[in-house]
């Protein structure tokens, strides 16, 4: 409902309740959400910053809120941060924004929406959801009145990069929390998505935006065949129009927990249609950076029977599983022979060593156990950036990308159906790096299994060292394909030579490709392409080696 870092606003909800005092907080210290948005000011600059801020800034609600600046705004709303002069403490209030043009019928419909907003959150009694202090009417409009929330979103945070799988499942038990009381109550949310979880000061986590929760026993305020919330998070069974449960706000759930860790949601496709088809028939990747119970949980809860899913007793101990995984064995401690020369008989496991050579031997299982650790443990890259280079994030392709500091980055058009692609290009226009996904939940006609690149794995031998591979080059290019691996899994590459098409002028160009598919199925290739002749040729291999080298995937 509200935050500083600006959460999407619905609609829903009551007339007016006793105040509520906020809810008392122990300060508990390492907030990894902390923003510089958090920073709030004194309560005295806050009244005077609010007169010289946006359009609406300073003014008195209901002779009591005074609004400063604001947090975010939806279709339907705009939430303020505000001063409550009365008590003198800061709320959030969101404001009702119905477009003038609306019949007086969907107008209504908007008011009594936000009415029921409040009215749903007032009714439950949990840290993970929004208090609501009152409901002010302004013009015959309501204003809710709730406590402010520091923080941002979770779809704010999702977009610097996921969640490691222990605070995914962490947030997914206190959403989990707030979705049982609003089921206790008789209250189905039905619009759990990143945008509407909030993750506050002292590790809180707040579910907001009751704004097309239904309460049971209440009419529908939804217009016959449509229905409300965001497309990729909705269960199956409201797209086909059947009566939703709990369960339904469970698969929000799941979907939140999947993009959450996998960096985007499984059923986004490029328009609503899309998106509801695949809702229904899609089925997502199994998570690769999810392992263990919470990946038991994501998969239970996408289930597309609502019965098959787990239920929330089920859900909540996978997740405190995840959240809280046993601690790792201690290691042995091996004592020294004796000071009489003898020496005592060391047990690993079944086997017994004994004397001198147990020793030898156990010395150097020692020394591999610590190379073994110092590799796991040591940054995986080959060493430090050259100078002028940079690592980019690429959310959208969950994965980090070394790049010389100068290079242009661009994107193709959504429009232009290329996929999931990123491309860093030299000023010169002669070399150029261009990583580019393609992931197995958009996958329905196979083409990942079918491509080229694909046939360069081969189930036992893993690299196939023979035969052409249409890798969209020019005709007639020289390949050198060899095994390799990424992070101790099977990968592959190949450099190609080719003359360019150019029939007065051609030239030669060389490709070197990486390629890598995911255990779920996500097959990523990074090109780089530079001339084959001439100055360039050794500074865009060595631009080619370095970015091979610091590549990052999430999840690997």
């Amino acid at each position: 409902m509200s935050s500083d870092g600006g959460a999407r606003s619905g609609a829903d909800e009551p007339t007016s309740f006793a105040l509520q005092p906020p809810r008392p907080q122990a300060p508990v210290p390492g907030n990894p959400y902390a923003t510089p948005t958090q920073v709030v000011p004194p309560r005295a600059e806050a009244a005077a910053a609010a007169t010289v801020g946006e359009p609406g800034a300073g003014r008195l609600i209901a002779g009591r809120y005074r609004l400063i600046s604001k947090l975010g705004h939806g279709g339907m709303g705009t939430v303020w941060r505000a001063q409550d002069e009365t008590v003198d403490r800061e709320v959030a209030v969101k404001e009702p924004r119905v477009p003038d043009h609306l019949p007086e019928r969907e107008r209504a419909n908007a008011f009594e929406r936000m009415r029921r907003e409040a009215r749903a959150a007032a009714r439950l009694d949990h840290p993970a959801v929004v208090d609501v202090h009152d409901v002010a009417v302004v013009d015959g409009q309501p204003w809710i009145v709730m406590e402010l929330v520091r923080g941002r979103s979770l779809g704010d945070a999702l977009q610097e990069g996921t969640l490691s799988a222990r605070e995914a499942a962490r947030i997914g038990l206190e959403v989990l929390g707030a979705l049982e009381a609003a089921h206790a109550a008789g209250i189905l949310h039905r619009d759990v998505k990143p945008d509407n979880v909030l993750l506050g000061r002292y590790d809180r986590v707040v579910l907001t935006d009751f704004g097309i929760a239904r309460i049971e026993g209440e009419t529908s305020l939804t217009d016959t065949g449509g229905f409300v919330g965001s497309p990729e998070y909705i269960a199956p069974e409201r797209v086909l129009g059947q009566r939703p449960g709990p369960a339904s706000d469970l698969w929000s759930l799941g979907v939140v927990l999947y993009a959450a860790t996998e960096g985007v949601s499984p059923f986004r496709r490029s328009n609503t249609p899309a998106t509801l088809q695949s809702v229904l028939n899609a089925t997502p990747a199994p998570p690769a950076s999810a392992q263990g119970p919470l990946a038991e949980a994501i998969n239970g809860l996408l289930h597309k029977d609502p019965a098959r899913r787990p239920d929330a007793a089920r859900v909540r101990a996978l997740l405190e599983s995840a959240a809280h995984p046993p601690a790792a064995q201690p290691t042995q401690v091996v004592r020294a022979p004796g000071e009489g020369g003898g020496s005592r008989r060391v047990r690993f496991g079944r086997g017994a060593w004994s004397g001198r050579g147990a020793w030898i031997g156990l010395g150097a299982a020692v020394v591999a156990a610590a190379v073994a650790a110092y590799l796991v443990v040591a940054d995986p890259f080959a060493g430090p950036l050259p100078d002028g280079w940079q690592i980019r994030q690429e959310k959208e392709l969950a994965a980090a990308l070394a790049v010389p500091a100068h290079y242009e980055r661009t994107v193709p058009d959504p429009e232009a159906g290329r996929g999931h692609r990123v491309t860093y290009t030299d000023h010169s226009g002669s070399i150029w790096i261009v990583l580019s996904l393609d992931k197995k939940a958009e996958d329905t006609g196979r083409a990942i299994a079918g491509s080229a690149a694909a046939e360069m794995y081969d189930d036992d031998t893993g690299f196939k060292e023979s035969g052409s591979y249409d890798l969209d080059m020019p005709e007639g290019p020289k390949t050198n394909p060899k095994v390799t691996t990424y992070r101790g899994k099977k990968a592959a590459e190949n450099t190609l030579t080719y003359e360019t098409d150019d029939s007065q002028n051609p030239r030669p160009r060389e490709v070197r490709i990486f390629y890598f598919q995911k255990p779920g199925g996500d097959l990523y290739k990074l090109t780089v392409g530079y001339p084959g002749a001439g100055d360039f040729t050794d500074r865009g291999r060595e631009v080619a080696r370095t970015a091979i080298e610091n590549l990052d995937i999430e999840g690997t």
